[in-house]
């Protein structure tokens, strides 16, 4: 009885990997065609600025991924409408990331050496966006990041993953609203964290 027991908890492990990996290289495929203009665009005038202001088309992180495995992070050197994010895309439909999941920390980060969460987050692919970002804006004290994140690791699944996913959507849109509008400042990245956020992200 156990050993059925434990074989039927292997293959929902098994089946819920399965899937979240093709909801990964589904949407994220859709994601990157359809910001492969901009990205391409974005690209180029980032090649062309002038000797004295070039830093480089793209920014090389090293991050920690599944398994506790390092990999670079690449993304390109521009905020403007959230391009640097959008630019993350290929990390996802190659396993880097997943569109979903706690995000992606640099080694020797305190979240990493954690002796339940460091666990929990090795077992998840980290993701392009996740709970503790969609939730940043909130003053909540369950709202701290390696809170939502470790809420995160134990309840993920599909029907969580689409809810952040739209939450991410509707967020971007906002920001992008707000970076267009005649007289509105464009929020930095850390406009919308809370005090003492690692900016892993």
């Amino acid at each position: 009885m156990a050993a059925a027991r434990a074989t039927e908890a292997v293959a929902a492990r098994f089946a819920a990997v399965t899937a979240k990996r093709a909801l990964d290289l589904a949407l994220g495929s859709l994601l990157l065609l359809a910001a492969a203009p901009a990205l391409a665009l974005a690209a180029l005038a980032l090649a062309l600025r002038p000797p004295w202001t070039r830093g480089g088309v793209l920014r090389r992180e090293t991050r920690i991924g599944l398994g506790g495995r390092p990999f670079e992070l690449r993304s390109l050197r521009t905020r403007r409408f959230r391009l640097d994010l959008l630019s993350r895309l290929p990390h996802v439909v190659r396993g880097d990331l997943s569109l979903v999941g706690p995000p992606p920390l640099r080694p020797g980060h305190p979240a990493l050496r954690g002796p339940v969460t460091g666990a929990r987050r090795q077992e998840l692919r980290p993701g392009w966006t996740g709970l503790s970002q969609v939730r940043a804006r909130s003053r909540m004290p369950w709202d701290e990041p390696a809170l939502l994140d470790a809420h995160y690791a134990e309840h993920h699944g599909t029907g969580l993953d689409l809810a952040i996913l739209a939450r991410t959507a509707h967020l971007r849109l906002r920001e992008g609203l707000r970076a267009i509008r005649p007289g509105k400042a464009r929020l930095s990245d850390t406009d919308h964290r809370l005090p003492g956020y690692s900016g892993a992200e």
